[in-house]
C-alpha cells in the first residue's frame, strides 16, 4: 500500500506567515475606518497614515539600538497594525504630538522593552492608549460630533488639526458612553431620546454603524481563520449577561441595555481586533473563552461603576496580567495522557 509522505509542520491555516496575517487584519479594518470617515471626517484616516509612518521609524530605531536587522522586520506589517489599531482608538482630530507619544510608547515600551514581536505580554496598542488616556485626558476626550459626510470637517481641517492644533477651531462633543456615564437622574429610554448623540439606529448616533462595520470585518477575519471564535464570543456574551442583569428596567441607576453596550464605544473593535492578539492573550481555546469573558465583565463594571466611560483598554491590560494564570488552569492534557492532581 502506498502511503502519502508529508513533512511537518502540518499547517492547515490559509495564512501561515506573520506578513499574511497582518495584511488580513489591515484589510479587515477598512469597513470600520470608512464608516468612521463617513461620520467623523478624514481625521482618523490621516492619523493612521501619519501614525504608521512614525511606527516604522520607531521600529527601525529600536531594532538598530538592539543591534538587530532593521530592514526585514519592517516588512511583516506588525508595527503598522499596532499603529492602525491605536489611531483608530484615538479621537479623529488629535494633534501630531499626541499620536507621536502614543505610537512611541506602543512600539518602544509596549513591544521592544520585552524583546520585540512575539514576546510582549501586553497588547502594545492598548499600552499606548492607556498612557495617553491617563496623561492627556482632555485631548483624549475631544471627539467631534458624528454628523455624516458633507457636514464633517474636510481634509484641510484634518491637516490643520494634526499639524497646527492650536489654530484649529474644532468642536468636540460627548460620546454616548460619556453621556451615559454622566447621567444622574434620567431614565435610560429618556436619555436615549434626549440628546442627538444618542439617537442612533441601535445605540448612539454613528457609533452603532461603526460597531457594525468592525463586526463585519471581525467576522471576515473569523471566516479566514485568522483567530478562533472563543475570545470574541466570550467577551460579547459576558458583556451581554452583565447588561441583562444590570439593566434594572431602564432606571436612572441601571446599567444600560444590552444593545447599547454591544454597539457603543469600542465594543466590536475590541472583541475582534484587540483581545484576539495571540501573543498577549491566553493560549488554549478554553483559556481564550475565559480571557474574553473576563474582559467583558471588566468592561461592563468600569463603564457603569468606574471613572472612565469606555473601559476596553483597561480590561484588556488587566487580563493580559492574568493570561499566564488562565493558561495554567486551562491548558489541555497532552494527547494520550491524563491530568494528575498533585497535593502541595
Amino acid at each position: 500500500m502506498s502511503l502519502l509522505h508529508v513533512s511537518s509542520p502540518h499547517i492547515h491555516k490559509p495564512f501561515s506567515s506573520v506578513e499574511q496575517v497582518m495584511k488580513q487584519v489591515l484589510l479587515a479594518t477598512i469597513p470600520g475606518v470608512l464608516v468612521m470617515t463617513w461620520f467623523f471626517g478624514p481625521g482618523t484616516l490621516l492619523n493612521i497614515i501619519f501614525g504608521s509612518a512614525l511606527a516604522l521609524g520607531f521600529e527601525a530605531w529600536a531594532l538598530w539600538l538592539r543591534g538587530k536587522d532593521f530592514k526585514s522586520p519592517l516588512k511583516d506589517h506588525s508595527v503598522i497594525v499596532t499603529a492602525t489599531l491605536l489611531c483608530i482608538a484615538l479621537p479623529p482630530y488629535a494633534p501630531w504630538w499626541l499620536i507621536a507619544v502614543g505610537v512611541g510608547v506602543s512600539v518602544l515600551l509596549g513591544k521592544h522593552v520585552f524583546g520585540g514581536l512575539g514576546y510582549n505580554p501586553f497588547n502594545p496598542a492598548m499600552v499606548g492608549y492607556v498612557v495617553l488616556l491617563i496623561s492627556f485626558p482632555l485631548q483624549m476626550s475631544s471627539w467631534t460630533e458624528p454628523r455624516g459626510v458633507g457636514d464633517v470637517p474636510g481634509i484641510t481641517d484634518a491637516f490643520v488639526a494634526l499639524f497646527a492644533a492650536s489654530s484649529y477651531d474644532g468642536v468636540s462633543a460627548a460620546t454616548p458612553l460619556d453621556l451615559f456615564r454622566q447621567n444622574s437622574g434620567m431614565m435610560f429610554d429618556g436619555l436615549m431620546t434626549s440628546k442627538a448623540e444618542m439617537a442612533g439606529v441601535i445605540a448612539g448616533r454613528g457609533w452603532d454603524m461603526v460597531n457594525l462595520a468592525f463586526l463585519a470585518g471581525g467576522l471576515w477575519l473569523l471566516r479566514q481563520r485568522i483567530f478562533t471564535w472563543h475570545a470574541p464570543i466570550g467577551m460579547l456574551a459576558a458583556l451581554s449577561v452583565c447588561a441583562l442583569i444590570g439593566f434594572d428596567e431602564g432606571s436612572s441607576t441601571g446599567g444600560g441595555s444590552i444593545l447599547f453596550h454591544l454597539f457603543s464605544g469600542a465594543t466590536m473593535f475590541g472583541a475582534f481586533f484587540i483581545i484576539t492578539d495571540p501573543v498577549s492573550s491566553a493560549v488554549s481555546n478554553k483559556g481564550r473563552l475565559v480571557f474574553g469573558a473576563l474582559v467583558g465583565v471588566l468592561v461592563y463594571l468600569i463603564r457603569v461603576y468606574g471613572n472612565y466611560p469606555d473601559a476596553l483598554a483597561f480590561g484588556v491590560l488587566l487580563m493580559n496580567f492574568a493570561a499566564p494564570l488562565i493558561d495554567q488552569y486551562t491548558q489541555p492534557a497532552v494527547y494520550g495522557t491524563k491530568k494528575i492532581e498533585v497535593d502541595e
